[in-house]
């Protein structure tokens, strides 16, 4: 598969089937709980509307036939403060350990500053080790406890950044 020919971009209506399943084959490939995660949130398989309201954006990482990983920026759920959470980011085996994560991760944090939240948040669960690891190259701390209310029970690592 040429790299050069894949480019990150804003989801589209069309790309939602392929977005749940990238989402959900993750899951099956790392052998992830499917409860009290992204694989069973009733947003996953409507991801285009799932980021239209304001101050979210989720982009693909996608060839001309196919979209082969994601992630995005919302305002995280059930809290009350300026702080967005980084989600969804997913990727299929085709491109995962060639940098999309890396870039796909500065897209998301340059447009949470863009939106003007003053923190970033994720969860991840424990057996993502090359995720996590990432995530702390880009500057992100590890948490005790969770904030908001995500309902994501099974993601135990909790992290954050100012932005």
């Amino acid at each position: 598969m040429s790299e050069e020919a894949i480019v990150i971009r804003e989801i589209r209506p069309e790309d939602n089937p392929q977005v749940e399943a990238v989402i959900k084959s993750c899951f099956k490939d790392f052998n992830l709980p499917l409860t009290g995660t992204a694989y069973e949130d009733a947003e996953t398989p409507f991801m285009y509307e799932a980021y239209k309201e304001d101050n979210a954006v989720y982009f693909v990482v996608a060839n001309e036939k196919q979209v082969l990983g994601g992630g995005g920026i919302k305002q995280l759920k059930d809290y009350d403060g300026n702080v967005c959470e980084l989600q969804k980011m997913y990727f299929s085996s085709l491109v995962r350990g060639k940098g999309f994560g890396k870039k796909l991760i500065e897209k998301c944090l340059e447009a949470a500053k863009e939106f003007g939240y003053n923190k970033c948040y994720l969860e991840t669960i424990p057996e993502l080790k090359a995720a996590i690891h990432i995530y702390e190259t880009y500057g992100f701390t590890h948490r005790n406890q969770p904030l908001g209310n995500t309902g994501h029970y099974s993601c135990g690592v909790w992290m954050e950044k100012a932005l």
